[in-house]
């Protein structure tokens, strides 16, 4: 594995790093920078644990490389700012185990930045991609479904 340097947008910062240009930018954003929120899962892009946001949209963290993040914005859970989401996770006793908690948020704020108003439909489609082990699935559309609720009343 070569070393080159390069720069990561993560969280509004820049990092410049000597690291393989293949390297998934999990382990960038984990080893490397210390940023433990976004977690590694299947480390295959099936369970969503590691979902991070790359210009907005959800993207995931253990398929893609440093170089193909490039002149990207990338956000994590630490920087993930959508108000009333964290709380209406909350409220629905949404967290279990956490261990999907970081993905599950991401995914969904993704969601209500693209679609105010998500039908039932919308919102499973959204989360497909995130598996709770705990089964917490209706817990996680409700949530969803008063952050758009709340949204729209404002």
């Amino acid at each position: 594995m070569a070393s080159e340097k390069l720069t990561l947008m993560l969280n509004g910062k820049i990092f410049t790093l000597d690291t393989d240009p293949n390297m998934p930018i999990l382990w960038v954003i984990r080893d490397m920078l210390g940023m433990t929120g976004t977690k590694y899962g299947c480390g295959a892009g099936l369970c969503g644990a590691c979902t991070v946001h790359i210009d907005g949209k959800p993207a995931r963290a253990c398929l893609t490389s440093v170089a193909q993040a490039q002149g990207k914005h990338v956000t994590t859970i630490e920087a993930l700012e959508f108000e009333g989401l964290k709380e209406a996770w909350n409220t629905h006793n949404v967290p279990q185990c956490g261990y999907c908690q970081s993905g599950q948020l991401m995914s969904a704020a993704a969601l209500l930045a693209s679609n105010a108003t998500p039908t039932d439909a919308d919102i499973e489609t959204a989360m497909s991609g995130n598996i709770c082990r705990c089964g917490t699935y209706t817990r996680i559309k409700a949530a969803i479904q008063s952050v758009a609720k709340k949204r729209t009343e404002k």
